[in-house]
C-alpha cells in the first residue's frame, strides 16, 4: 500500500503548476497517502529540502487552483547528474544523482512525481534507472513534450499572446503600421502558429520552417493594394531565415547537457526588416514572461487537474516510470524510455540536438493546413 509520495517542479513556470500539485494532492488524501514536495525543483531534491502539503484549513496548499506559479517554487538548468560544484576556487560539474536517491529513500518517497518538459523528464528516467520509481506529467509552454498531445500551461500562453494580438490590431490599424509579436517556442512553433490563427494574424514565422524575409514582405504589400494599411506578425524566438541561425542574446555557462543558449532579438529583426522592405512603420511587441505568469485558463486549471490525479492514480495502481499523457483526447501514459527517445546519454537532458525527442510541428499539421487555408503567410 503506497504511504508517502513528492512532487518536483522544475524548469521554466507556467500557469497550472499549482493545478496540477492540487490534484494530486487531493488525490492523495482522499486515498490516505502522504504527499510532500521538494522545494525548487532539483535543487531541493539535491539538499534535501522537503515539506509536508496539505489542503486542509491550515495547509499550505488551499486556494492555489487559480494561482500562478508554483508553491513548491522550481528550478532551471540544474541537471544533478551534471552539476556545478566549487573545487579549490574554480567550478566543476559532477554527478550528484546518487545524493538526490539517497535522500528519496532517506525520507520513505515511494513515488516522485516530476513535473516539467523534456529535460525534467530526461532526468526522470535517469534516475528510474537507478531505482526510483517516478511519474512525469507534461509541463512546457512550448507544447514540445513527446508523446503528448497538449502540455499544461500551454493554453494558457495562447490566450495570452492572443489577447496581445487583439490588443496590437487596434494601434496597428490605427497608426498603419505593421506590428510584429515575439513569443516563446526555442524549436517548436506552437504557440506562434495556434495564436497567429486565433489572433487573426498575417504573417507567422515559426522554427520548423525557415524564412524568406522577401516571402513576408510580398504578403504584407498585397494588403497594402488591398487597402489595408497595416498588419501583424507573429514570430517564434527560436524563428530563423533561410540559410541563417537562430537569434542569440548570449550564452550561459551551466555545463554539459543543457540547452546554453538564450535567445532574443528576433522580433526586432523582423520588424526592422519588414519596414525596409515595405516602406511601413513597424514595431515589434516582445512577450516574454507574460506568457508564463498569472491565473491559468480554465482549460488549462481542467487539464492540469485531470494530469495530477491521473498521475497519481497510477502511483496507486504501481504503474511506474510512465509520463501521464493525452492521446488521441483521452488520458494515457507512456514509458518514459518512449519519452527519452534516442536521447539514451545518462545526463544529456534537453536541447535540440538529433538524438533530442521534441515535438514539433510538421508540415502536414492541421494547424499548418488552416493557416495556408486563411491566407497566414508562413514565411516560405
Amino acid at each position: 500500500m503506497l504511504k508517502k509520495v513528492a512532487i518536483l517542479a522544475n524548469g521554466g513556470d507556467v500557469s497550472g503548476f499549482n493545478a496540477v500539485i492540487r490534484a494530486i494532492i487531493k488525490t492523495c488524501e482522499n486515498n490516505g497517502v502522504e504527499c510532500y514536495g521538494f522545494i525548487d525543483g532539483f535543487r531541493g531534491l539535491l539538499k534535501n529540502d522537503i515539506v509536508r502539503l496539505a489542503t486542509s484549513s491550515d495547509g499550505n496548499a488551499v486556494g492555489i487552483l487559480p494561482k500562478g506559479g508554483s508553491i513548491i517554487g522550481s528550478s532551471t538548468n540544474a541537471n544533478v547528474f551534471n552539476f556545478p560544484v566549487e573545487e579549490n576556487g574554480e567550478i566543476v560539474y559532477k554527478d550528484l544523482s546518487d545524493i538526490c536517491v539517497e535522500n528519496i529513500k532517506k525520507d520513505g518517497i515511494e513515488c516522485l512525481f516530476t513535473l516539467g518538459g523534456d529535460g525534467t523528464q530526461k532526468s526522470a528516467r535517469d534516475l528510474s534507472l537507478k531505482g526510483i520509481n517516478v511519474i512525469g506529467v507534461p509541463k512546457t509552454i512550448d507544447n514540445d513534450v513527446a508523446c503528448t498531445e497538449i502540455t499544461f500551461g500551454y493554453n494558457t500562453a495562447v490566450s495570452v499572446a492572443t489577447e496581445a494580438l487583439d490588443r496590437l490590431h487596434s494601434t496597428g490599424e490605427t497608426h498603419h503600421r505593421i506590428m510584429v509579436l515575439e513569443v516563446m517556442g526555442r524549436y517548436a512553433g506552437w504557440i506562434a502558429l495556434e495564436s497567429a490563427i486565433a489572433g487573426g494574424a498575417d504573417v507567422a514565422l515559426i522554427p520548423e520552417i525557415p524564412y524568406d524575409i522577401n516571402c513576408a514582405a510580398r504578403k504584407i504589400m498585397r494588403r497594402q493594394e488591398r487597402g489595408k494599411h497595416f498588419s501583424i506578425v507573429v514570430v517564434a524566438e527560436g524563428a530563423r531565415p533561410k540559410g541563417g541561425e537562430m537569434f542569440i542574446k548570449n550564452k550561459r555557462n551551466n555545463g554539459s547537457g543543457v540547452d546554453n543558449t538564450k535567445l532574443g532579438g528576433i522580433g526586432e529583426q523582423v520588424a526592422k526588416q519588414l519596414e525596409e522592405l515595405t516602406g511601413l512603420e513597424a514595431r515589434c511587441t516582445v512577450l516574454g514572461y507574460m506568457q508564463r505568469g498569472g491565473s491559468p485558463s480554465a482549460f488549462d486549471r481542467v487539464l492540469s487537474t485531470k494530469y495530477g490525479s491521473r498521475a497519481m492514480e497510477y502511483a496507486l495502481e504501481g504503474k511506474f516510470n510512465i509520463l501521464t499523457v493525452i492521446k488521441n483526447g483521452k488520458l494515457d501514459c507512456v514509458p518514459l524510455e518512449d519519452v527519452v527517445g534516442n536521447n539514451k546519454k545518462i545526463g544529456a537532458v534537453s536541447g535540440n540536438t538529433p538524438e533530442s525527442n521534441l515535438k514539433k510541428v510538421t508540415m502536414d499539421d492541421e494547424l499548418v493546413r488552416t493557416a495556408r487555408a486563411i491566407g497566414i503567410n508562413l514565411g516560405d
